[in-house]
């Protein structure tokens, strides 16, 4: 391969990832540059004229020809950053996106004391990004994750080693909440919340990447939440809080299904894009069923 430089580098990759249509192009190719190279971002903004090796190039071109096919950045790196915390990703797991961070914030606003003692349970966990996260915010907690993936559980038990955690974190393979006790003081989900019907609207690097027992439920979207609410809602300890993920459309239904299991709903906290994102809700009395 020829002797290129950063900027040469950038310029070529760019041209054939917009060539693709591929949004935010600028930045992937700074990204998967940076990480061909072994240096910061920064690095790339401040030494455009650096000579770029042939292992680091050989490294650059196999990273932008997946980035053409549509594989998504993080899916290259193998990692995602989350609330500033960074978590392994695989082909068997969810790559979390921003909009998640919107229960995290939700929930941090209703904990009054962050030390205090609390059993976080986590629906569907996947990398185990929303347990982990509350678990590093909340340095009292102690939690479990349950996923069906039994390949899941095993990054989301990984990336409770890398950020020290596994300590205060357990996962599980599991359906929902079968085969699970109550007394949970919080309940965290973001369960697959995307139609059948809906599969041909979804970007390649979601359809052709993430996995499809984390994505799809039901025609409408709203199997999961049908199924795992009521399981929740029978575990949740008086007082404590069930926040999950909703779709666009999605917070007025999953309010009606809390409601529906005795649960005192809030107003659905919307995300950056003003979409009605972390659907909360409160268990106020013990179930009468009980």
């Amino acid at each position: 391969m020829p002797s290129m430089t950063v900027a040469s580098c950038l310029q070529d990759a760019l041209i054939r990832l917009q060539a693709e249509g591929i949004e935010g192009a600028r930045l992937d190719v700074r990204i998967l540059l940076a990480e061909a190279l072994g240096k910061e971002t920064s690095f790339i903004l401040g030494y455009p004229e650096y000579a770029v090796s042939g292992d680091a190039l050989a490294r650059f071109e196999a990273m932008i020809v997946r980035r053409v096919a549509r594989e998504p950045v993080a899916r290259i790196l193998g990692r995602r950053e989350f609330w500033s915390l960074s978590f392994r990703i695989s082909a068997d797991t969810l790559d979390p996106r921003p909009d998640s961070e919107t229960l995290i914030s939700a929930v941090l606003e209703r904990v009054s004391q962050t030390e205090k003692p609390l059993r976080v349970l986590d629906l569907g966990t996947g990398t185990g990004c929303l347990l982990l996260t509350l678990l590093h915010e909340l340095p009292g907690a102690i939690g479990t994750g349950v996923d069906l993936s039994p390949a899941a559980v095993e990054m989301a038990a990984l990336n409770a080693m890398d950020l020290g955690l596994s300590e205060r974190a357990s996962f599980c393979v599991g359906d929902w909440c079968n085969g699970l006790e109550g007394g949970w003081d919080m309940i965290i989900s973001n369960p697959p919340y995307i139609g059948e019907r809906e599969k041909n609207t979804l970007a390649p690097e979601v359809l052709n990447f993430d996995p499809p027992m984390a994505l799809f439920a039901g025609d409408d979207g709203m199997l999961d939440y049908q199924r795992l609410i009521p399981q929740a809602a029978e575990r949740l300890s008086v007082g404590g809080i069930l926040v999950i993920e909703a779709g666009v459309h999605q917070a007025a239904p999953i309010n009606n299904i809390m409601s529906a299991c005795g649960l005192t709903c809030e107003t659905a906290v919307s995300d950056l894009g003003g979409i009605a994102r972390a659907c909360i809700a409160k268990k106020t009395a013990a179930d009468p069923r009980a």
